[in-house]
């Protein structure tokens, strides 16, 4: 803001070795000239008084000489300067002078001079008034609504307000509470004065109520009856600032609102008459002074404001405008017009620098020289044109929330993990069932490539996992210096993590001061929460993954596990979890496969994903680059639901051990309250066993309080379970379908969408919200369907479901979906063509949303197809078949690549169709009755309630509704496109030659 400066337009330095303050500046025609131009009066501590007349271009001693009009010296010091109608009969313009202890009018005028040193100007005194007590500072206006004249108040420093009418003495008042006095100023439109009291409130007093109030001629306490007639001064309305005021301001120009501002030591306030306000604005500085002066927008006023920092800033309300650097602090600002220049900003030092300074910045003559036109080089042009195009698809492919930076960090983080186990554990649990618990050493170095005051690095881990020490606070750091931590990673808990990594984060400001936050992550072996063992031949679940190379010996993919194992061929390998669980791997002698049996399905996901893990490392460094793994078994959809069941079942529980909690703690409180009752009444009676009672609540209380405990830690150890086997699935079905890093990321932020439970947000909701979405948008079964589920908006507040069949039910349709094709991506939704009939639905009030049975779990697509089949029984030949043929072309797809991988035949394929299409036609079925029950529910009732009036309407309006799907059906069917019309002929060809 210091690029702009206040034009110098006149300026004046004022003696030596005096000072001003906020009283000493005061702007007006003091000699009533005929012009009617502004006069600078200027007042000092030492007595000093001056007049100017500034003009332009004159800022030399004779320039100041010319500009200054009078010069006098007063006996007294001078507090404040006024200009106004003081004296009684007479329409001019005199000047107020007050001292200490004496008020004194002035009438100034000025006679032409016959001679080259100009006009004559002199001062004469009109009246004064002696003061009995030590002045403060003053105001004058319209006291009472006389117009006219002016009448002059003045503040004493002992908190007594003196009126006088012209050359006359009126009364004296004491302001209430009062301690050290403040700015004070009169409000013309509501008759009253402002002032702000120690109390650091703003304080209006009517005149009419000073007027009236006790004479002031003697202190008196508060608290003594009063001894005189008259009533107690109490202000009209008050308003709490909470901070000393410098200066208050009652602006009186035409078209400016009724506002009254205040400026305080920190922030600058704007009230109504009436003591409400209108608005506040904080200020980042410390003010010295300010004026209000008229806006050209109406409804708003403009402020000078001046601070410790030299500046001079422009406000219009709360809006900053302009700014402007000065060379001194203002301790007073106005604006003054004169001869040459209208609206002259008026500022004043406490050292006596006088400032007529304008707003803006001077012309520049500067003029860029003229650049030689060539010729453009449209093969360079084309280059450049290519690569921004370039980047711009990239841009918009990679939908990144924040951007990429490339400057180089101030901190780097490096994370090195010890590859042998700490010989004395660190662990918490020394042995779990025998097995002792180990623990490994983690080393973090941190390195500045700048100065870095403070730093804290925090260490997060999976549950059950833990570590010695989860937070550090660094010491400063120089330029290229470092700084290394080291803690110890453990198991912690009776079961198995969901994840073995970490995060590090390292939170420090910049130089600059800024926040910023710097993130690393670090894996923790897989020796940290199994040990070696024999392989287990009956297990539970098995899993196996196929492979396009040779097999490898597992012993040397795991050599710190094939050093106790029994085993010595390498095809089978056995991994002894802390927790109990037993997890054996075994490679096919003759086959690619690879199978991984447990008795727990949860805890395969550790070793599954070891495994693969490091059959890519391995594959990478023998430098096979076309290495293909697959998972051909059907997915283990059961064994993940018994996780999901034990979860929810576990989440029930919870809310019933809340319900019981509650129960008994509102039974407790209101047995206390009965037995406080009877030990409080004076007259003693019978506890009729409500102490018996109030123990056996108490203990039922501590009972549901440690069974809500264990249920906690037992849901806590089951969501980790969920995770790791929901991890699982997620690993399968990229393996089973072949899909990419984005599509995976995708998938297991659908099915994980919390890291941790909360009573309000559970995983069962928001997984089934994340499916549900999934299922609408980027895997429906068309555009159309698409477009119209994107076309609806809102949807159900999540909480906890009554069952899990609704979920399971998505999940298995998920699980299909892309079994059958269908791409996860998150692009989709923006780049569905949306068709016109769709468009129409999408208009506000055209799309119904479809209704969802929570309770039953039924899909909305189910229930669309069940709606279908109710009304029409009986379909053409022609609807069936292109359904049938629009069903297959998916499915046939599916089956040629397949077909390719050598994964399965075709048969075992046409078979799981034919298992399909029976499982939806029994849906179907399913569906129809349920949609049929509810409906004849509904008419008996309406039946007995509603007459046979309402009857007939309900079933015309039923037969439109009717006839306006029927409608839309065929238009749906006449867009079937020509490719499935003649697939339906040649379909309708087979079965003829089959029969004949």
């Amino acid at each position: 803001m210091s690029l702009f400066k206040a034009r110098d337009w006149w300026s004046a330095a004022l003696g030596e070795g005096e000072e001003f303050d906020q009283g000493c500046l005061c702007v007006g025609d003091v000699d009533n000239s005929s012009t009617g131009h502004d006069k600078v009066v200027v007042g000092s501590y030492m007595g000093m008084l001056r007049i100017f007349s500034p003009h332009a271009n004159k800022s030399s001693e004779a320039g100041v000489a010319d500009a200054q009009l009078l010069e006098v010296q007063l006996q007294n010091a001078i507090i404040q300067v006024e200009v106004g109608k003081f004296v009684s009969c007479s329409e001019l313009l005199h000047l107020a002078v007050l001292h200490p202890r004496k008020l004194s009018v002035y009438s100034v005028s000025g006679t032409a001079g016959n001679v080259e040193h100009g006009d004559q100007y002199q001062m004469k005194l009109v009246y004064e008034h002696n003061l009995q007590r030590t002045a403060c500072n003053m105001t004058y206006g319209t006291f009472g609504g006389v117009t006219g004249h002016h009448s002059l108040c003045i503040q004493s420093m002992d908190g007594m307000l003196m009126f006088f009418e012209q050359d006359s003495y009126s009364f004296g008042r004491f302001l209430p509470g009062f301690l050290l006095p403040g700015p004070l100023a009169f409000n013309p439109r509501t008759d009253s004065f402002l002032t702000v009291s120690s109390a650091r409130q703003l304080e209006s007093y009517k005149y009419e109520t000073l007027a009236v109030a006790t004479e002031a001629e003697s202190r008196q306490d508060p608290d003594l009856p009063l001894k005189t007639g008259g009533k107690r001064l109490m202000p009209d309305w008050t308003f709490v600032l909470g901070e000393q005021a410098l200066d208050l301001c009652v602006p009186s120009f035409s078209h400016s609102t009724s506002s009254i501002f205040i400026l305080g030591e920190r922030n600058l306030y704007c009230l109504r008459d009436n003591g409400q306000i209108r608005f506040m604005k904080k200020l980042e500085f410390n003010p010295s002074c300010f004026l209000p002066y008229a806006s050209v927008t109406d409804g708003t006023t403009n402020l000078l404001l001046g601070n410790h920092t030299n500046m001079l800033l422009v406000y219009q309300d709360v809006t900053l405008k302009w700014a402007a650097q000065l060379s001194f602090v203002p301790v007073a600002v106005r604006v003054a017009n004169f001869p040459e220049l209208k609206g002259a900003v008026v500022s004043l030092s406490t050292d006596g620098h006088l400032l007529c300074s304008y707003m803006g910045t001077d012309p520049s003559f500067f003029s860029t020289p003229k650049v030689d036109a060539r010729e453009a080089d449209y093969e360079q042009v084309d280059a450049e044109m290519k690569k921004l195009q370039k980047f711009i698809r990239e841009a918009t492919r990679t939908q990144d929330i924040l951007p990429k930076t490339d400057a180089e960090e101030d901190l780097s983080v490096k994370t090195t993990v010890s590859s042998s186990i700490d010989s004395p554990s660190q662990a918490l649990i020394q042995d779990i069932d025998g097995l002792p618990v180990p623990s490994v050493t983690i080393q973090v170095t941190v390195k500045a490539s700048c100065v870095v005051q403070s730093s804290k690095l925090t260490i997060g881990v999976q549950p059950p996992l833990a570590v010695t020490q989860d937070q550090f606070v660094l010491e400063p750091m120089g330029v290229g210096s470092s700084t290394v931590v080291a803690f110890s990673a453990f198991l912690n808990g009776r079961y198995p993590p969901a994840d073995l990594t970490g995060d590090i984060t390292v939170s420090y400001s910049s130089p600059t001061g800024v926040p910023r936050v710097l993130q690393s992550r670090f894996s923790l072996p897989l020796a940290l929460v199994c040990v070696p063992s024999s392989p287990a031949k009956t297990t539970n679940f098995k899993i196996t993954v196929d492979t396009n190379q040779p097999p490898v010996d597992l012993s040397s993919i795991f050599r710190e596990f094939s050093a106790k194992s029994e085993d010595k061929d390498g095809n089978s390998l056995a991994f002894q979890f802390l927790s109990g669980a037993k997890v054996t791997v075994l490679a096919s002698k003759t086959s690619q496969r690879y199978r991984i049996q447990s008795d727990s399905f949860e805890d395969m996901w550790l070793v599954v994903k070891e495994l693969v893990h490091r059959f890519d490392q391995h594959f990478s460094k023998m430098g096979i680059k076309d290495f293909k793994k697959s998972f051909s078994g059907p997915l283990p959809l059961q064994e993940y639901f018994l996780s999901v069941d034990h979860h929810f079942q576990l989440r029930v529980s919870a809310q019933q051990y809340q319900d019981l909690l509650s129960e008994r703690a509102v039974q407790f409180r209101a047995i206390q309250r009965r037995l406080l009752t009877r030990f409080k009444d004076k007259t003693p009676a019978p506890l009729q066993n409500l102490d018996t009672l109030l123990d056996a609540t108490y203990s039922q209380v501590m009972a549901l309080a440690e069974a809500a405990e264990e249920n906690r830690a037992l849901l806590e150890e089951a969501f980790v379970r969920l995770r790791s086997a929901t991890h699982l699935l997620v690993l399968l079905l990229s393996l089973w379908q072949g899909l990419t890093p984005d599509q995976t990321a995708i998938l297991e932020a659908t099915l994980l969408p919390l890291l941790q439970d909360t009573p309000q947000l559970g995983w069962e909701e928001s997984c089934d919200a994340a499916v549900s979405h999934l299922l609408r948008s980027c895997l429906s079964r068309s555009p159309k369907d698409q477009a119209t589920s994107l076309a609806q908006t809102g949807g159900p507040v999540l909480g906890l479901p009554r069952d899990t069949a609704r979920l399971k039910k998505h999940i298995t349709l998920l699980c299909d979906r892309i079994g059958k094709g269908g791409r996860l991506t998150l692009a989709s939704e923006a780049n569905v063509q949306v068709p016109a009939q769709v468009q129409n639905l999408a208009a506000p009030g055209g799309v119904e949303p479809i209704a969802e049975v929570t309770g039953d779990g039924e899909d909305m697509e189910l229930q669309q197809e069940a709606t279908k089949y109710i009304k029409k029984k009986q379909p053409s030949k022609k609807v069936k078949k292109e359904k049938k043929e629009l069903s297959r072309e998916p499915s046939e797809a599916t089956v040629k690549e397949e077909g390719g991988r050598g994964e399965e035949p075709v048969k075992e394929v046409k078979k799981e169709k034919k298992e399909s299409s029976k499982e939806k036609k029994e849906s179907k079925k399913d569906s129809s009755k349920e949609a049929k029950e509810p409906k004849e529910e509904a008419k008996k009732e309406s039946k007995k309630e509603s007459s046979s009036s309402k009857e007939k309407k309900e079933k015309k309006e039923k037969d439109k509704e009717k006839e306006g799907k029927e409608t839309s059906k065929e238009s749906g069917d006449k867009k079937v496109s020509r490719k499935s019309s003649v697939k339906v002929k040649e379909k309708k060809k087979e079965p003829e030659a089959a029969e004949g």
